[in-house]
């Protein structure tokens, strides 16, 4: 399987980024907490050019906190600045803001250093793929509705400079994708998260890799969810299983296979069955 999902207004933003990304002082980039790594934009280290970043594990409240912990650990490794939030927190919020400063610290005292008392506001570059949740960021820093949020991917369209107080200047993207994924498990992740839109491939393929996924790491939520006394291997018989006790009979007396696909990805998405993260570090996704 090779997912092909690259808009045009993608293909531009990207042109647009390396033309300004001199005129920012740090690259945020967001990423969904239970897929940090299928989440993250390949391009991020092209366009970013060495300039300072800070990773934002968003949605952090819907992921697993103690694999969470471990992708904390990860990044770290690697050098960056990493902060697990939730963006509709004004309390998170406080932090990314106080991670930022703490980044431009030294660059802050070289320009005092030079007499410069006041240095200007941070310049902050706002990147990550569609539906991680950035217009929500943006309008908690912000204080105020400015970006337009949705929990379908392709929301932002277009850059825009957005003041943040005395704190903040932020150059908001649209939502970058790569080309195409030749990663199987990659396309599948993004597609349980929403992060691809639910027409690019059969919903009931998505839910099903989302059931056999929670069935091997998260057995007992998902036999409480959706009251199953085994889960079995066969996926039409736990569509069926999950369907009768759903009601999704149609007539003939068979299950509404689409309905349980809607459902049970639904769920996950909203938290239902708890907070899971769908990948861990060093997974196959890198």
């Amino acid at each position: 399987m090779t997912i092909q999902w690259y808009p045009g207004h993608m293909a531009k933003a990207k042109r647009q980024i390396l033309e300004k990304i001199k005129l920012v002082d740090l690259v945020i980039e967001i990423v969904d907490a239970r897929i940090p790594l299928s989440s993250r934009n390949p391009m991020v280290n092209e366009i970013s050019h060495q300039k300072r970043r800070l990773v934002l594990l968003n949605k952090s409240d819907l992921a697993d906190p103690a694999v969470t912990k471990k992708w904390i650990s990860y990044f770290e490794e690697e050098g960056a600045s990493v902060l697990a939030i939730n963006a509709h927190r004004s309390s998170d919020i406080k932090k990314v803001i106080q991670q930022s400063q703490s980044l431009m610290k030294d660059k802050h005292e070289a320009l005092r250093a030079k007499g410069i008392i006041n240095p200007r506001a941070i310049r902050a570059l706002i990147v990550g793929i569609p539906n991680v949740g950035k217009s929500t960021f943006i309008n908690q820093l912000a204080g105020k509705k400015i970006a337009k949020t949705g929990n379908t991917p392709g929301v932002t369209k277009a850059q825009s400079w957005i003041k943040s107080g005395k704190d903040f200047e932020l150059l908001d993207t649209p939502g970058i994708l790569w080309p195409k994924f030749e990663d199987e498990e990659v396309g599948y992740r993004l597609a349980v998260t929403g992060a691809i839109k639910d027409t690019i491939l059969p919903l009931q393929d998505i839910a099903a890799y989302a059931l056999r996924y929670l069935s091997e790491h998260y057995p007992d939520r998902m036999q409480e969810r959706y009251k199953l006394t085994t889960i079995s291997d066969d996926m039409a018989v736990l569509f069926d299983e999950i369907g009768k006790k759903r009601g999704f009979i149609v007539s003939g007396g068979y299950v509404d296979w689409d309905r349980v696909a809607e459902i049970v990805l639904q769920e996950l998405r909203n938290g239902k069955l708890g907070p899971l993260s769908l990948e861990t570090p060093y997974s196959n996704a890198d």
